[in-house]
């Protein structure tokens, strides 16, 4: 579904100079490391997937990490599995505020650092720490996953894109050492229905976008993934959490009404709560994308 249709006199950009600045210390630091981190929002997979993550990793050994796996119902989680392993892939799922899943990420590291060193050792060179990079959109959860990773707060983490500025190297053991760097994102997006999904999910710079517009097209969203996957969404979340259905509403159309239903009028209000009430799991677990086909 195209959820841009509505929205394209109000396209999404957002690259700010620090991004510019830390991509450009990225790459040079690239030359330097073994393993890539890949961090992507489970519950919008695809569209955090930057697309010259390719290009820039081609030869290193990549782990494709999923966070936010309690955003997402048990049974999307599945569906993720199979389709990532029909393209020879392999995600962990973590929630790295709570630490689930990251025992599996810290053995992916050491079983790198296993192959790493022997290749060092055919070449009768020395055993040296693994070095690692956590690459990712902003606020996907790099930085608490590092902080889990090494067992306790180091670098700083919150709920909010642009918070990591500068490239920074964690010892996390003897065996592994991270460079945590900020959130990367193309120069231009080009996919605005990723764009709007990077709004919704909080992924992307507030300044790049409008509430109203965003709060509607997710309203436009859900309506879409409970006509063609109900039984993967919780049943009417919006009926649910506001007790007003929004099956037979516009996106721009439900924010009007809900704004008159709870918030005096307030639209601006309306479509802040809602888009809140969606990132913190108020809504219930859901992901905004389906795996393709």
């Amino acid at each position: 579904m195209a959820i841009t249709q509505n929205y394209r006199l109000n396209l999404i950009q957002w690259y700010p100079g620090h991004i510019a600045k830390a991509e450009r210390k990225l790459k040079e630091q690239l030359k330097r490391v073994d393993v890539v981190f890949e961090v992507r929002d489970a519950r919008i997979p695809l569209a955090t997937h930057h697309p010259q993550i390719g290009e820039w990793v081609e030869g290193k050994t990549r782990v494709l990490i999923l966070n936010r796996v309690d955003m997402i119902t048990p049974q999307m989680r599945s569906l993720w599995i199979d389709w990532f392993k029909r393209q020879g892939e392999v995600p962990y799922f973590t929630n790295a505020q709570h630490g689930k899943g990251i025992a599996e990420v810290a053995r992916a590291a050491q079983a790198a650092g296993v192959e790493l060193n022997q290749r060092r050792s055919d070449r009768g060179m020395l055993p040296r720490p693994v070095r690692a990079v956590v690459i990712g959109f902003p606020n996907v959860g790099k930085s608490a996953l590092i902080n889990r990773l090494l067992g306790r707060r180091v670098v700083e983490s919150a709920a909010r894109p642009g918070v990591t500025r500068q490239l920074r190297w964690v010892r996390i053991s003897e065996h592994l050492e991270l460079l945590d760097a900020p959130g990367v994102i193309p120069l231009r997006l080009e996919d605005q229905d990723a764009a709007l999904k990077l709004a919704i999910c909080d992924d992307i710079g507030e300044a790049s976008y409008d509430n109203q517009l965003v709060a509607a097209a997710l309203v436009d969203l859900l309506n879409y993934l409970e006509a063609v996957a109900a039984d993967l969404l919780p049943k009417k979340p919006l009926q649910s959490r506001y007790q007003l259905d929004s099956t037979s509403d516009t996106g721009d159309t439900y924010l009007h009404a809900l704004a008159e239903h709870r918030y005096k009028g307030d639209i601006e209000r309306a479509a802040r709560q809602l888009l809140t009430d969606f990132r913190k799991g108020s809504l219930g677990e859901m992901s905004l994308e389906l795996p393709p086909n």
